[in-house]
């Protein structure tokens, strides 16, 4: 039977370091308040017109596909997510084609936000085991300091999230001990505007009794408007407490659900790597599922939320610490937006 291997991965995070202090220059906030509530201490901005959300997509995937010894021709299918495009459309997934003179294989490009390198990984190992394909390119990457509030009023988000890209190739194995055991997927769209970015959109005020802030009646007949960038509806919104207190749960729920499934406890897990979100929902989890320091990796605190990269960055960080080693039973965990969260389990 085939199973899916990680053959290779790679990482980006842009040079230009912002810590906590560098951001007094534009709000009302500290060093101390930011890490008390994210545990981040620093964060990566890509450069404004020099980096794109492509470009550090594809600095990764030259490392993994080197790691995995083959060539860019080599791939036969890309998967790439993010919630940060260069366009609105096309996706990036046709961009990192075109760059990497790729043949004309088929470019996928998912929005499941921070779950959406999970999603992907799902999705990877469906191809795989069918034999449909042989060499998948998965990449998340994220720039999101283009596109956030650098002031007081939108210091509650945009203190919260960097920018950098990950990625893996991943390849068919018969190899009984490696490879994706499974994968678990989930969603809740109750909560959907708790933790979102309503404009520029096309709803019209559709779901206006979810938009409360939404009471100009131009905001319902254009795309973007005046009245959206002067009343700030053009940045991300986020009730934190509302996410933190579902993570929390839905965390350990779903890492659970993939242990039971393969007759495993917390005990067999080497390595959980969880979407960076937060350290202290990360530290709050470990602490549920009583997981040894050993058996977490965070690295939140020198690059904050990197949405769908954070978790291929965790990962590709902790193996380049040799922190992941042949044989290790991998857990990989997210939670974000929409509410959408899953999880995969892995022999390396």
């Amino acid at each position: 039977m085939l199973r899916t291997k990680i053959a290779g991965i790679g990482k980006y995070v842009p040079e230009n370091i912002v810590t906590n202090n560098d951001l007094l220059k534009y709000m009302d906030t500290s060093d101390e308040w930011i890490q008390e509530r994210t545990g981040i201490k620093e964060r990566r901005y890509a450069h404004r017109t020099k980096e794109t959300t492509t470009t550090m997509g594809i600095e990764a995937a030259k490392v993994a596909i080197e790691r995995a010894g083959i060539t860019p021709q080599d791939i036969d299918f890309i998967i790439f997510a993010t919630l940060s495009p260069d366009y609105y459309f096309p996706g990036c997934g046709v961009l990192l084609q075109r760059e990497m003179k790729m043949g004309e294989i088929g470019a996928l490009d998912i929005r499941n936000q921070c779950s959406g390198f999970v999603y992907g990984l799902s999705i990877a190992d469906q191809f795989i085991k069918t034999g449909m394909y042989k060499n998948i390119l998965l990449v998340g990457s994220e720039k999101h300091s283009f596109g956030l509030d650098f002031t007081t009023r939108g210091r509650n988000v945009t203190v919260i999230f960097g920018d950098g890209a990950g990625a893996v190739v991943l390849q068919p194995t018969t190899n009984e001990n490696q490879g994706i055991l499974s994968t678990h997927l989930h969603s809740d769209g109750a909560d959907a505007e708790v933790l979102a970015m309503y404009n520029p959109g096309t709803h019209a005020n559709y779901w206006k009794e979810n938009l409360n802030s939404f009471d100009e009646a131009e905001i319902g007949q254009m795309f973007i408007s005046h009245d959206m960038i002067n009343n700030a509806q053009i940045f991300p919104n986020m009730d934190g407490q509302t996410v933190f207190k579902k993570a929390v749960v839905k965390f350990p729920e779903v890492i659970m659900e993939a242990l039971s499934k393969n007759n495993l406890s917390t005990t067999d897990i080497n390595l959980l790597v969880p979407h960076q979100a937060n350290l202290r929902i990360a530290q709050f989890v470990q602490q549920k599922l009583k997981l040894s320091d050993d058996q977490v990796f965070n690295n939140i605190q020198k690059y904050g939320n990197t949405t769908a990269a954070s978790i291929p960055i965790a990962l590709c960080e902790a193996f380049e610490l040799g922190k992941v080693n042949e044989g290790d039973l991998i857990c990989l965990a997210a939670f974000g937006s929409g509410f959408t969260w899953g999880s995969a389990l892995l022999r390396w």
